[in-house]
């Protein structure tokens, strides 16, 4: 195990989108429990200083492996396929229209029981593009198209964070 290895290797696991969250969560704090600083503590400040960045090193690779769209992005990287979020907005006509359209219902839902009927729809949408991602990265191999997926639910988990919000507010 070292600090450059990456975050499937680190973790023991294979460089898949299929991974079961409650083995992510074991090796996490089997690792945790490995480097913590304080099993450190009598061997002085350069060890528990390496420490320190293996922590740091296992939690940073905890939070990417353990969300599904963060792990997908990931993956897209490392097979050379860049997500780009922040430069490339570029997504499917038929996408740009479906997001115009909640856009829309989100503008005009006027009580809970429309916010929930728009974030169940959002939410199926969700689930199919995480099964895409899955299909493309582990069957097909096609990082490419992958992260093209990845961004458009990066775009599905902003506007269910919008619902939520709304709802949210109906709250207070």
């Amino acid at each position: 195990m070292r600090l450059t290895d990456n975050d499937f290797q680190l973790f023991g696991l294979h460089e898949q989108q299929a991974q079961v969250r409650a083995d992510i969560d074991a090796r996490w704090k089997s690792l945790q429990a490995e480097v913590h600083p304080d099993r450190f503590a009598s061997e002085g400040a350069a060890a528990q200083r390496v420490a320190m960045q293996w922590a740091m090193r296992v939690n940073e690779a905890y939070q990417r492996l353990r969300d599904p769209i963060k792990r997908a992005a990931y993956l897209c990287e490392l097979r050379g396929a860049s997500v780009q979020a922040e430069n490339n907005t570029q997504m499917p006509a038929a996408f740009l229209l479906q997001q115009m359209a909640w856009r829309e219902a989100l503008d005009e839902a006027d009580g809970e029981v429309a916010l929930t009927a728009l974030d169940d729809e959002a939410a199926r949408a969700e689930t199919a593009a995480l099964a895409a991602v899955q299909r493309l990265l582990d069957d097909a191999n096609d990082a490419s198209s992958a992260a093209s997926q990845v961004r458009a639910l990066m775009f599905i988990q902003r506007f269910r964070a919008d619902i939520d919000q709304r709802l949210a507010a109906l709250d207070a």
